[in-house]
Protein backbone atom coordinates (compact mmCIF):
# COMPACT_ATOMS: atom_id res chain seq x y z
CA UNK A 1 0.00 0.00 0.00
CA UNK A 2 2.80 2.41 0.87
CA UNK A 3 4.61 1.63 -2.38
CA UNK A 4 1.50 2.41 -4.41
CA UNK A 5 1.11 5.75 -2.62
CA UNK A 6 4.68 6.65 -3.45
CA UNK A 7 4.15 5.79 -7.10
CA UNK A 8 0.96 7.87 -7.29
CA UNK A 9 2.65 10.77 -5.54
CA UNK A 10 5.64 10.56 -7.88
CA UNK A 11 3.29 10.44 -10.88
CA UNK A 12 1.35 13.47 -9.57
CA UNK A 13 4.58 15.39 -9.04
CA UNK A 14 5.74 14.52 -12.55
CA UNK A 15 2.45 15.76 -14.00
CA UNK A 16 2.67 18.96 -11.94
CA UNK A 17 6.22 19.62 -13.19
CA UNK A 18 5.16 19.01 -16.80
CA UNK A 19 2.26 21.42 -16.44
CA UNK A 20 4.51 24.03 -14.81
CA UNK A 21 7.00 23.73 -17.66
CA UNK A 22 4.20 24.02 -20.22
CA UNK A 23 2.93 27.22 -18.56
CA UNK A 24 6.44 28.70 -18.54
CA UNK A 25 6.89 27.78 -22.20
CA UNK A 26 3.57 29.43 -23.12
CA UNK A 27 4.54 32.57 -21.23
CA UNK A 28 7.87 32.73 -23.03
CA UNK A 29 6.28 32.20 -26.44
CA UNK A 30 3.64 34.84 -25.71
CA UNK A 31 6.20 37.42 -24.62
CA UNK A 32 8.33 37.16 -27.77
CA UNK A 33 7.63 40.11 -30.06
CA UNK A 34 7.29 39.75 -33.77
CA UNK A 35 10.15 41.44 -35.54
CA UNK A 36 8.05 42.40 -38.53
CA UNK A 37 4.95 44.33 -37.54
CA UNK A 38 2.57 46.03 -39.91
CA UNK A 39 2.50 49.80 -39.84
CA UNK A 40 -0.94 51.25 -39.25
CA UNK A 41 -1.63 54.71 -40.64
CA UNK A 42 -4.69 56.56 -39.40
CA UNK A 43 -6.03 59.15 -41.83
CA UNK A 44 -8.80 61.44 -40.66
CA UNK A 45 -10.65 64.56 -41.63
CA UNK A 46 -9.32 66.64 -44.50
CA UNK A 47 -6.55 64.18 -45.37
CA UNK A 48 -9.12 61.40 -45.72
CA UNK A 49 -11.39 63.60 -47.80
CA UNK A 50 -8.52 64.60 -50.07
CA UNK A 51 -7.27 61.04 -50.52
CA UNK A 52 -10.54 59.18 -51.02
CA UNK A 53 -13.63 61.22 -50.23
CA UNK A 54 -16.16 58.41 -50.38
CA UNK A 55 -14.78 55.16 -49.07
CA UNK A 56 -17.12 52.77 -47.30
CA UNK A 57 -15.92 53.98 -43.88
CA UNK A 58 -16.00 57.77 -43.52
CA UNK A 59 -14.78 59.90 -40.60
CA UNK A 60 -16.75 63.13 -40.21
CA UNK A 61 -14.70 66.30 -40.43
CA UNK A 62 -15.36 69.56 -38.58
CA UNK A 63 -18.14 71.59 -40.18
CA UNK A 64 -19.66 68.69 -42.09
CA UNK A 65 -23.30 67.65 -41.89
CA UNK A 66 -25.02 64.51 -43.06
CA UNK A 67 -26.46 66.55 -45.91
CA UNK A 68 -23.04 67.80 -47.06
CA UNK A 69 -21.56 64.31 -46.81
CA UNK A 70 -24.52 62.90 -48.72
CA UNK A 71 -24.01 65.45 -51.51
CA UNK A 72 -20.26 64.90 -51.57
CA UNK A 73 -20.46 61.10 -51.69
CA UNK A 74 -23.74 60.59 -53.51
CA UNK A 75 -25.32 58.53 -50.73
CA UNK A 76 -28.84 59.71 -49.86
CA UNK A 77 -29.36 56.89 -47.33
CA UNK A 78 -26.61 57.65 -44.80
CA UNK A 79 -28.98 57.86 -41.84
CA UNK A 80 -30.63 54.50 -42.63
CA UNK A 81 -27.25 52.74 -42.91
CA UNK A 82 -25.94 54.11 -39.61
CA UNK A 83 -28.28 53.13 -36.77
CA UNK A 84 -25.79 54.51 -34.22
CA UNK A 85 -26.66 58.03 -35.46
CA UNK A 86 -29.95 58.71 -33.71
CA UNK A 87 -30.28 62.39 -34.61
CA UNK A 88 -29.16 63.76 -38.00
CA UNK A 89 -28.29 67.05 -36.29
CA UNK A 90 -25.98 65.30 -33.81
CA UNK A 91 -23.03 64.81 -36.18
CA UNK A 92 -19.60 65.68 -34.79
CA UNK A 93 -15.96 65.55 -35.94
CA UNK A 94 -14.52 62.05 -35.58
CA UNK A 95 -17.86 60.25 -35.96
CA UNK A 96 -17.40 57.15 -38.10
CA UNK A 97 -20.18 56.42 -40.57
CA UNK A 98 -20.79 53.92 -43.35
CA UNK A 99 -21.07 55.28 -46.87
CA UNK A 100 -22.48 53.44 -49.88
CA UNK A 101 -21.92 55.71 -52.89
CA UNK A 102 -24.55 55.57 -55.58
CA UNK A 103 -23.76 55.75 -59.30
CA UNK A 104 -24.67 59.44 -59.47
CA UNK A 105 -22.24 60.51 -56.72
CA UNK A 106 -18.99 62.38 -57.15
CA UNK A 107 -16.17 59.86 -56.65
Amino acid sequence: MAGERRRRRAAAEAVAWCLALAVVALLLVGSVEKEEEEEVVVVRGARLAAARPCEEIYVVEEGETLHSISDKCGDPYILEQNPHVHDPDDVFPGLVIKITPRSGGRN
